[in-house]
């Protein structure tokens, strides 16, 4: 009897079959997690971006009231109007979420995706000396607010009158 002597190494094509669904699971796993990966990379670089500009926001608001001597009239509690000693030579400033989620300056925008922008007040606006100032930032505009900032500011020149 004669054996057959067929060449019997390798693999055949069920073991290559195998093989190749084995890898891809292992691939597609991979990706999957890398993917995550980057879009919680994205998704915090986003959140410190719009940390620091509303950290920026809310500190030239503080700045710039607490050199003002007055509160001008307020429509309501989402705008502020501050003058200033008029020797500082610096026209009044005016802060508004006008109906909308970004906060202006003087008509200008300082801030977008602001869910609350609130001032309230000691007394009546034009007889405070103090303001309470609440900022809301939805940066993933899921209703929920992500960063939330609160400060009080006395106006050092309060009541101060120019001669």
């Amino acid at each position: 009897m004669k054996k057959n002597n067929l060449n019997n190494k390798g693999f055949s094509l069920i073991e290559m079959m195998v093989v190749v669904v084995i890898l891809g699971l292992i691939v597609l796993g991979l990706v999957t997690f890398f993917t995550g990966g980057v879009k919680s990379w994205v998704a915090g670089q986003s959140q410190l971006t719009a940390q620091r500009n509303a950290r920026q926001a809310i500190d030239r608001m503080v700045r710039e009231i607490r050199e003002g001597n007055s509160i001008e009239s307020v429509s309501d509690d989402t705008s502020i109007t501050i003058n200033y000693l008029a020797s500082f030579g610096k026209n009044p400033v005016t802060y508004s979420l006008p109906g909308t989620t970004t906060i202006n300056r003087n008509g200008n925008p300082l801030i977008s995706n602001v869910k609350i922008l609130k001032f309230s007040y000691s007394d009546t606006p034009s007889d405070s000396s103090k303001v309470h100032i609440l900022l809301e930032v939805d940066v993933d505009k899921d209703g929920k607010p992500d960063i939330t900032l609160n400060t009080n500011v006395n106006l050092r020149n309060y009541g101060y009158k120019d001669e």
